[in-house]
């Protein structure tokens, strides 16, 4: 169940409905970065995914309105359960005109299926509440068979056109960051991955494994305090700090060259490594330090199932599945270890543990009479104290 956090709506008096300032995107995981709370948040999203969701309810706005069908009907996705659930309006498929329609800043008003700009309706679509997603949902689930068929269709195509590259290494290029024998650490901005990170923070520190951040997993990496050795993708997520950072740095390219960051990288003075690849940018991270001689491969944030690899809302995630054939045993996800495992020893018992430590201890010692000898010395050492902390009092 996901948190439930209080509605920020913003109400006039004499108007129905919820207003607030609109911040219009196109991609979520941007507009994410720059919206507030008790804003409205104008997307463009169809079958709004987990993670999507998830961090547009940390954002408190006070609705959100999407030109894409929330959930499509492919298959089960979760992003609209959670919007609801945590008390935020989701006003749904009200066409792509309200993208241009309704501009950066404007305030807009949402009041039922209507979104208003002033006095004038801009768009209108349609309310979710939680019984609109539950049947959605059951409905989406029969999607799932045929959505089973295209993935192993993409598998095939994906294995056809990189076998080179899944078989033989074909095209990895060289890098400078030392992998050979060394454990790696890839972080990708999934499902739970700040919990786990924070779960495998005495890992880190025990076996020092080379940190592998892909696009805004090397934030996260920052965000907990770590500092990246490489950073992998296409440049679109990963702050220009983190880039910066001292990290080697490969650009996911597409495999006609044509890399989308390249240009961004080295204007900010850093030179990179490009990498010509089919598939996803976690992908790229797995094989390369695959190739590079890792000899353990820790995924947090990764995708591992299918409806992970459906909510990721790419054809292409096929290419995860095959890669993760081919890495094969070295490969442990630690997707979910933080929930696997949680200490239930409270701070009261730790006191309690403490103190009936101690006081066995003082019986041992008083048993003995050495022990009753050292304790009379503390006793003595301890009025010292004592006398002298009295003595600066008065």
């Amino acid at each position: 169940m996901a948190l439930r956090i209080p509605r920020q709506h913003t109400r006039e008096p004499d108007l129905p409905g919820v207003r607030g300032v609109a911040r219009v995107d196109s991609r979520t995981k941007n507009l994410t970065k720059r919206l507030r709370p008790g804003e409205i948040a104008v997307i463009d999203h169809q079958d709004i995914d987990k993670v999507s969701a998830e961090a547009l309810v940390a954002c408190r706005p006070s609705a959100v309105v999407n030109a894409a069908p929330s959930i499509s009907g492919r298959y089960p996705n979760l992003g609209p359960e959670i919007l609801v659930e945590a008390g935020i309006p989701l006003l749904d498929h009200v066409g792509k005109g309200v993208m241009h329609d309704v501009r950066e800043g404007d305030v807009v008003r949402v009041d039922g299926g209507e979104v208003l700009v002033g006095e004038r309706v801009v768009a209108t679509g349609t309310p979710f509440d939680s019984e609109l997603v539950t049947r959605s949902m059951t409905d989406a689930r029969a999607g799932l068979a045929v959505q089973l068929e295209a993935f192993a269709a993409n598998t095939m195509e994906y294995l056809r056109r990189e076998r080179d590259l899944l078989l033989d290494g074909v095209g990895v290029p060289a890098i400078r960051t030392d992998l050979e024998g060394r454990h790696a650490l890839i972080v990708v901005r999934g499902y739970h991955y700040k919990d786990d990170l924070q779960t495998l923070r005495s890992y880190i520190r025990e076996y020092r494994p080379v940190l592998i951040g892909v696009d805004g997993g090397a934030d996260a990496l920052v965000e907990s305090g770590h500092r990246p050795d490489l950073i992998v993708g296409d440049m679109d997520s990963v702050t220009d700090s983190t880039l910066r950072c001292g990290a080697e740095v490969v650009v996911h390219a597409y495999r006609d060259g044509n890399a989308p960051g390249l240009d961004r990288v080295r204007q900010l003075g850093v030179e990179p490594v490009v990498f010509p690849a089919t598939g996803t940018s976690e992908d790229v991270a797995m094989l390369l330090a695959d190739d590079k001689g890792a000899s353990l491969i820790v995924a947090v944030g990764t995708h591992a199932t299918l409806v992970e690899f459906l909510d990721k809302g790419r054809a292409g995630m096929a290419s995860t599945f095959l890669t993760r054939l081919r890495i094969g045993g070295k490969l442990v996800d630690a997707k979910g270890v933080s929930r696997l495992y949680r200490s239930r020893i409270s701070n009261l018992a730790l006191a309690v543990m403490l103190l009936v430590g101690l006081l066995a201890l003082f019986v041992a010692l008083w048993a003995t009479p050495g022990g009753r000898t050292a304790l009379q010395v503390l006793g003595a050492r301890w009025d010292d104290v004592w006398s002298f902390v009295a003595g600066l009092l008065t």
